[in-house]
């Protein structure tokens, strides 16, 4: 009777972890899953070491092993800050959207204007103001943008990082930046997103780690207790 009794509660157990397993993977393959930031590119808005919760159903998550989306509660727009899959390689990036398709984009001496209007970004930061590429870079940004250039004399046409422009953003297309305007790849370097390599949006900041800290009890000294919980706009 007891070794009965043993092997139902061993079954129920099973069952038990195979719920909360399917339960997880479902969560995390359709509603919402953790991001590691790697890089500077969104700093201050984002830091190195930020544990983000990201949710994928906003934007409509991306089914595996099949070309199919669940469908978007609503489109990404202007200013939100965008996980997706790098147009250039196997990797999840996270960036600010700055364009969708139909807006024209320029930057003149780091100034961003969409629409023939200057942005107003309280969250983007130039730390190298007089930053300029070499000619090697500055001409393979040209033949990336070229296809979008609206300007006069497109042959002439030679951008650079904090002056390039006007570009037209096709339908179906999205331009990424990071807020560390002087310390990110992004469209300015690699082109444009498609709108079908979206993942998400992070929705909040659950653990922020300082890896330079490498004090006694570095759980103590090395977590930013202040960014934890912390909604990233």
């Amino acid at each position: 009777m007891a070794a009965g009794q043993a092997g139902k509660k061993a079954i129920e157990w099973v069952k038990a972890a195979a719920w909360a397993f399917g339960a997880w993977l479902v969560l995390s393959t359709f509603v919402v899953q953790a991001y590691f930031i790697p890089s500077p590119s969104m700093e201050t808005t984002l830091m190195v070491g930020d544990v983000l919760f990201v949710n994928k159903f906003l934007f409509g998550a991306k089914v595996p092993l099949v070309n199919w989306r669940t469908p978007a509660v609503r489109e990404p727009k202007r200013g939100d800050i965008v996980v997706f899959m790098s147009p250039i390689e196997d990797s999840i990036l996270v960036k600010r959207l700055i364009a969708v398709g139909g807006d024209t984009l320029e930057m003149r001496q780091g100034v961003l204007y969409r629409n023939g209007v200057a942005l107003e970004e309280p969250h983007a930061q130039s730390t190298s103001p007089d930053w300029t590429l070499d000619l090697a870079s500055r001409q393979e940004m040209h033949a990336r943008q070229l296809p979008y250039f609206i300007g006069a004399d497109p042959e002439r046409y030679l951008p650079d990082v904090h002056d390039w422009g006007p570009l037209l953003i096709p339908q179906g297309k999205l331009w990424m930046m990071g807020d560390n305007r002087d310390s990110s790849r992004d469209s300015r370097f690699w082109g444009l997103v498609p709108r079908e390599n979206v993942r998400g949006t992070p929705v909040l900041i659950y653990y922020s780690w300082d890896a330079s800290s490498y004090r006694p009890f570095p759980f103590f000294t090395a977590t930013r207790w202040g960014r934890i919980l912390r909604v990233p706009r």
